[in-house]
């Protein structure tokens, strides 16, 4: 029987509609609210609207799950590789093994860039910073590869083509930032393996694939590349909703994920961990600090926005680091505080009241930074994980019916009519 929420507004009532999701999720449809009525929603950041009906991912902040078309984060984390795992969200089922093999041999094909992109790197400032080169760089792909036939082989061709460019060029910035020749994929590695080879041939001498490091950019990957309507993802349907191409949409959702409150979050993270060491600070004040309304300094990683219990991402990024910090015999001070951290705030009632506990970014630095991987390439990585998630929900975007053009209301608060007065007689 379907449910209905009536809504009575200057003695008129309204019936509304409730739509149910296949995990018993319940959302009032308001899509004739303002016609009906006059009247819009006020919901600052977008936290109690739901803006698209979606396959791909779901979350429940409360219980503390994760996962992609059905599949547990837990599993993948545990069983599969990105490369897999992108199959899985942008085509909505595991790959078969043909169709895995196919996907690792168009991902080679691919890699290589336009001769004339080559040039927009050698141009760009030396301290450049890398996601605005990336955003810029996927965006002008339109130009350099205008060819999108609405045939779902070639599109599918368009996918993989910007999920193999992103990892070169990715790697490409920073290489020329360090004055070292470009490194192409070889065959007989696997998409992760060939991504640090990428980076580090030449750079690490003599550079050595470890199947630890490639089983933990995997994990890396994996665990950042779909979220739900997140910042950079609603940033992507929103643009991809004006009918611009997939690339347009993409460089959007590059520029999203650069914030700090974001996918610079991990960042952020170690560049707190970095000043308290930095300081001297003991775990003891930083926590004072943090709980102070008056004190500026902000504990980042712990906590999210919608996970109100644990980050299932956390416990899986923990082992990953706990792994890659004992094969390296590694001395990180950093680390020190992050476990000294995590232990005392989750002893802390303050914490646990507020259902602050560590989110997947408090210990996803620390992994990158046992990689290899410099601090200002963070969100560059977070970038290349998320891909496939964006292109999947602009695919699911553009194929639903009842998508319109994104266009939000607003509650005016500025002046009134006033006059026009001429500028001689101001005073």
């Amino acid at each position: 029987m379907k449910e209905f929420v009536k809504l009575v507004i200057d003695g008129k009532e309204l019936t509304l509609p409730v739509i149910e999701g296949s995990e018993g999720e319940k959302a009032i449809d308001i899509r004739s609210l303002r016609q009906e009525t006059g009247y819009i929603t006020f919901d600052p950041g977008f936290g109690n609207s739901g803006t698209c009906r979606s396959t791909i991912t779901y979350m429940d902040g409360e219980k503390g799950i994760l996962r992609y078309r059905g599949v547990p984060i837990e599993q993948l984390a545990e069983q599969s590789t990105f490369v897999e795992t992108a199959f899985l969200l942008i085509a909505g089922h595991l790959p078969s093994r043909e169709e895995l093999t196919r996907t690792s041999v168009y991902l080679n094909d691919f890699s290589p860039l336009h001769e004339n992109m080559k040039a927009f790197y050698q141009n760009y400032p030396p301290k450049a910073h890398p996601m605005g080169i990336l955003s810029a760089m996927v965006n002008a792909m339109r130009s350099f590869y205008p060819e999108l036939l609405d045939i779902e082989e070639d599109m599918n061709k368009t996918y993989l083509r910007l999920i193999s460019k992103i990892r070169t060029m990715s790697a490409m910035a920073y290489r020329i930032s360090l004055g070292e020749k470009v490194v192409y994929p070889r065959p007989d590695l696997c998409y992760c393996a060939n991504f640090l080879n990428m980076m580090f041939d030449g750079v690490v001498v003599p550079y050595r694939i470890d199947d630890d490091m490639v089983r933990a950019l995997n994990v890396f990957w994996i665990l950042h590349a779909d979220h739900e309507q997140n910042c950079s993802t609603t940033a992507v349907r929103v643009v991809g909703s004006g009918k611009v191409n997939i690339y347009s949409a993409i460089s959007a959702g590059i520029s999203a994920l650069w914030g700090p409150l974001h996918g610079g979050a991990n960042q952020a993270v170690v560049n707190m961990l970095e000043e308290i060491h930095k300081d001297g600070m003991t775990v003891k004040e930083c926590i004072s600090k943090a709980k102070d309304p008056n004190d500026p300094f902000r504990l980042y990683g712990f906590g999210h926005r919608v996970y109100k219990t644990h980050d299932p991402r956390a416990k899986i990024m923990k082992k990953m680091c706990d792994i890659l910090l004992a094969k390296t015999k590694r001395k990180d001070p950093l680390l020190d505080i992050v476990q000294k951290l995590e232990e005392t705030a989750l002893n802390d009632s303050y914490f646990k009241e507020k259902n602050l506990y560590p989110n997947v970014d408090f210990y996803s630095g620390i992994v990158l930074r046992a990689m290899g991987i410099p601090t200002n390439m963070f969100t560059v990585m977070f970038a290349i994980g998320r891909l496939p998630g964006w292109i999947a929900q602009w695919k699911e975007d553009v194929a639903d019916p009842e998508m319109r053009i994104s266009r939000p209301r607003q509650v005016y608060t500025g002046n009134q009519l006033q006059e026009y007065i001429p500028v001689d007689d101001r005073g």
